[in-house]
């Protein structure tokens, strides 16, 4: 996208593909006008929707339906936007939108020029780059409406709401101003030495960079809740063969989605869901059984029990199933603990959760005795796939291990890379801390550390963006939008 003209005039259908009762194809550039006339056959009155015929070359009705015009600057983009709703048929939107680039190109009666030079194609999420690049939104509320379409729960597209809305972007900006006040003081210090006065103490500079790093780590804290919410939690069931994983998949899921049977080995490769506990998305996958890979029947359940170990290795959480009905077998305990000890290495710092299945089939207490022989020792969680026995706890237990809290009101969607950058701040505001505490001395660090804190939060919402960082953004955007 960087490649392409940024002031060239831009048309794309914006409804997603398939059949429906509207679609509409967007126009956005400058003088639009000519272009509107062209295709409705009258001029069009601004923000007011106009019904009538869009018209194809001859002047003979492509479809009936609306046209809206918005002037720029008071558009989604900035710029005019022409916005033609027809209906949704695949055929018929691409009659408009040829028709479009057609007009276009085709020389105006009243000018003497082309309707409108240069339309051509928007590259994917071009639109919402030119609301970023024409200051209508900033980078965080782009990214907030590309979290809003792909929200995967209802708590995830309330809070992307929340983030279009701009609350996350006014808690980045009252830090960013907290701290350039900040950065003031210690330039001010800095340039006037020989001052009898002691700016920063005078001006509580420490007490200041206190509560800007409180202030910091809450939203911090919120913004790990948001993305949380969009991306959710990696959970892998893992265990022996016949342990109950893919029973557990189907009671988490409510739905027969794997093959149950108590022949062991019966899932050869991973099996995919994704559910939700309180809005947060776990994407829950079931694998194949694990045991030496000397004892695999066949080469295609060694194939199975390499991508379990795969997808173990990208977890942020494992489910370790333990078979209570076989407590007591020497040889099935001995390949528990050597399954935990090679989780231990293979999950990465992943959190093992230990659960204990079947208990409606064992003596009670029997999870406990076995937790004790667990090495290393982890949660025990006594469950019955079969029954539901159990599950609510072991949900709550997803949650807790995620780091989620209670749903709180204010929870704004936030993306990995928007932690990251808060983190960031974070460090240097704490390196910055310790240049403070140091009364004579190491001033300039401390300006600097600021200077880092500063644009790290500018990096959230685009104050300080590279181009590649924009491509990487809006070129996963649906076209059209």
């Amino acid at each position: 996208m960087t490649g392409m003209d940024r002031d060239a005039p831009i048309v794309a259908v914006a409804t997603a593909s398939g059949r429906g009762a509207v679609g509409i194809v967007r126009v956005s550039g400058r003088g639009l006008m000519p272009l509107a006339r062209a295709l409705c056959g009258r001029e069009l009155v601004p923000r007011m929707a106009t019904y009538g015929p869009l018209r194809d070359a001859r002047g003979e009705a492509l479809d009936h339906g609306l046209a809206l015009y918005f002037p720029g600057p008071h558009s989604y983009t900035g710029e005019d936007v022409l916005e033609l709703q027809g209906h949704g048929g695949p055929v018929v939107m691409q009659l408009l939108l040829a028709r479009c680039l057609e007009a276009a190109a085709e020389i105006d009666a009243t000018t003497g020029r082309a309707t409108l030079p240069g339309l051509r194609l928007a590259e994917p999420g071009e639109f919402t780059q030119r609301a970023f690049l024409n200051d209508k939104i900033d980078l965080a509320q782009a990214e907030a409406i590309a979290d809003l379409i792909d929200a995967s729960t209802e708590a995830a597209a309330r809070s992307a709401t929340r983030s279009l809305g701009g609350a996350f972007s006014r808690e980045i900006d009252a830090l960013r101003e907290q701290t350039v006040q900040l950065r003031m003081l210690v330039e001010a210090t800095l340039d006037f030495p020989e001052e009898e006065i002691d700016f920063l103490e005078k001006a509580d500079a420490r007490g200041r960079l206190d509560r800007l790093l409180a202030t910091l780590d809450g939203v911090l804290a919120q913004a790990r809740q948001g993305a949380l919410l969009r991306e959710g939690l990696q959970v892998v069931l893992a265990g022996q063969p016949n342990a109950g994983k893919s029973s557990l998949l189907n009671a988490l899921a409510g739905a027969e989605l794997a093959i149950v049977t108590p022949i062991a080995g019966t899932t050869r490769d991973k099996v995919s869901e994704t559910i939700q506990i309180e809005g947060v998305p776990l994407h829950i996958v079931d694998t194949a059984g694990l045991r030496a890979d000397h004892e695999a029947s066949d080469e295609v359940e060694r194939i199975g029990m390499a991508r379990s170990w795969e997808a173990i290795a990208d977890a942020d959480a494992v489910l370790f199933l333990h078979d209570l009905t076989r407590v007591g077998e020497a040889a099935y305990a001995q390949a528990d603990v050597d399954i935990a000890a090679r989780l231990a290495a293979a999950g990465q710092g992943a959190t093992v959760v230990h659960v204990f299945n079947k208990a409606d089939a064992a003596a009670a207490g029997i999870a406990e005795v076995l937790q004790r022989q667990l090495h290393p020792p982890g949660e025990v969680l006594a469950l019955s796939a079969r029954t539901g026995e159990g599950l609510q706890a072991l949900r709550q237990t997803l949650l807790r291990q995620a780091g989620w809290q209670a749903a709180q009101e204010g929870v704004f969607i936030a993306r990995q890379r928007h932690v990251q950058a808060l983190h960031a701040a974070r460090e240097h505001l704490s390196l910055a801390q310790g240049h403070a505490a140091q009364r004579d001395g190491a001033l300039d660090l401390l300006a600097e550390e600021l200077r880092l804190a500063h644009n790290a939060l500018g990096r959230i919402t685009g104050a300080f963006s590279a181009d590649d960082l924009l491509g990487e953004i809006f070129t996963r955007f649906c076209i059209g939008k």
